[in-house]
């Protein structure tokens, strides 16, 4: 079965999609980054252990995301910012704006009609706004951060936290704990804070509707909420957002 390959590379989670000449999805892999076995290994191991194809018939893979300049098995290495354009227009046509909140960067990006990039911002600088620093936050209360979205539906008010940055941040919500602030009200302020951040990121560049979620952020409902309280428009998220970067990365290596 002759196929075509993208794997992205992100610094918390390496995904692949498998799509055939018409880009119709044939398997899927996400596994975590990280310490052990490499992560790039280990996708594409998952991914052929979910369809009929053999790596033999692969016709083409494209590497993006963090990463991508280390796997060798690519048959060329794009940015994540095209690759996300790609995959995002493939699955949600109406869409212009793309709002792409990864584990350690943040991208805003619009795009026209055809899917082509017309502008884009990037935050790779720093952890505020990322998915690490929920992780950091999260640490600090002791809580999960599948659990920060089950928190945040309960806050009764929004606990101000005035810094984006994580370190200070990270000072301020161990501050608050040490008042007696409730945890959901905390949670609360800790998506408004990330709101804020993101939400600044795509005023740099425009916001223009429809507007959509990508990434592991958009796993994160409590985020959605907020980040629809900042930029004031509804937000879509894909099925499954985390996989659109390597989605796009195949339906490129298709073309």
């Amino acid at each position: 079965m002759e196929h075509y390959i993208g794997i992205d590379i992100g610094s918390t989670a390496t995904k692949c999609v498998a799509v055939d000449r018409g880009g119709n999805v044939l398997a899927q892999a996400v596994v975590p980054s990280g310490a052990g076995t490499r992560a790039d290994v280990r996708a594409i191991d998952l991914l052929y252990g979910s369809f009929a194809g053999k790596r033999e018939e692969c016709a083409g893979t494209i590497a993006t995301g963090y990463g991508r300049m280390l796997y060798a098995g690519a048959d060329k290495q794009i940015s994540e910012i095209t690759c996300h354009a790609k995959g995002l227009h493939r699955i949600l046509p109406e869409v212009r704006t793309i709002i792409d909140v990864g584990g350690q960067d943040l991208k805003a990006i619009i795009i026209d009609e055809m899917g082509m990039i017309e502008q884009f911002a990037m935050n790779d600088k720093c952890a505020a706004g990322t998915g690490r620093f929920l992780e950091v936050m999260c640490r600090v209360m002791n809580i999960e951060l599948s659990e920060m979205s089950e928190y945040d539906s309960r806050a009764r008010e929004i606990c101000q936290i005035s810094n984006t940055c994580t370190v200070f941040a990270e000072s301020e919500v161990i501050s608050k704990l040490a008042q007696g602030y409730a945890i959901e009200d905390i949670v609360a302020g800790i998506y408004d804070s990330i709101a804020r951040k993101i939400s600044g990121l795509v005023k740099r560049v425009g916001i223009r509707r429809e507007v959509a979620l990508t990434g592991g952020g958009g796993l994160n409902e409590g985020l959605v909420r907020a980040l629809e309280r900042h930029i004031g428009v509804n937000i879509q998220v894909p099925p499954q957002p985390q996989i659109i970067g390597a989605l796009g990365a195949a339906l490129l290596a298709a073309d």
